[in-house]
């Protein structure tokens, strides 16, 4: 009997590594999926790229959609600025990236269903993060009805699972989970800045911070944590 396969969108962050070993544990032979977009934060990539072989996935494809040419982001438009205040109440900030999740998901479903995978496993998490409304519960469920009437996998009942299993996790909780798992924590990279530190004062960074403190992984000094 041949394993179950999934592909997993994998950034390079805490939460897709997490969410990637999350597939492993749960069975699935695992087929990473990162896309170079024109971020300004290439290095999450590279950290993809080192993440993918610890955790024993063996195909890892990277591929190009270059969402700067239009910009509309400061992730992807470097004339803007990352902004460096924190998350604000009720405001998406700069670093949205507009139609960047629903064109990942388009492009993970056309791969899971030339490869067979029963599922797509997202990294997307609507407790602790920046506002975006493509990471809320509602986006993923409309964008499953929208799977499941797109494919000829799904037509002939072989529906391709959208699953977000951190989507309602705290930070901490997916540090913890992160923990538990095995995941190499220090090899992943959050930061907005494309430097060679974190820049620390980004939203991903604040939150991912935040999060390591409270969890007693991590006591703020960028030199000893990434250099461990």
């Amino acid at each position: 009997m041949k394993q179950k396969k999934a592909v997993v969108l994998l950034s390079g962050g805490l939460d897709s590594a997490t969410v990637a070993a999350i597939a492993i544990a749960e069975g699935y032979e695992v087929i990473a999926l990162s896309f170079r977009y024109g971020q300004r934060h290439q290095k999450e990539l590279q950290a993809a790229q080192k993440i993918a072989p610890i955790l024993g996935i063996k195909e890892h494809l990277i591929v190009d959609v270059n969402l700067s040419q239009w910009g509309g982001s400061s992730l992807t438009d470097r004339a803007m600025e990352i902004p460096q205040d924190g998350v604000q109440p009720n405001i998406i900030p700069s670093t949205y990236v507009p139609g960047r999740n629903t064109v990942f998901i388009a492009i993970a479903l056309s791969l899971a269903e030339a490869k067979n995978a029963e599922a797509i496993y997202l990294g997307i998490n609507a407790v602790d993060y920046s506002g975006y409304p493509d990471c809320r519960p509602e986006y993923l469920a409309a964008y499953q009805q929208l799977a499941n009437l797109s494919s000829k996998a799904a037509i002939e009942g072989h529906t391709i699972e959208l699953k977000a299993p951190l989507v309602k996790d705290s930070k901490v909780d997916i540090v913890k989970r992160a923990l538990s798992l095995g995941v190499p924590i220090e090899q992943t990279w959050s930061c907005y800045q494309g430097k060679e530190m974190p820049c620390g004062v980004c939203d991903s960074c604040r939150i991912r911070d935040r999060a390591l403190i409270e969890a007693g992984v991590y006591s703020g000094d960028q030199e000893e944590y990434f250099n461990s």
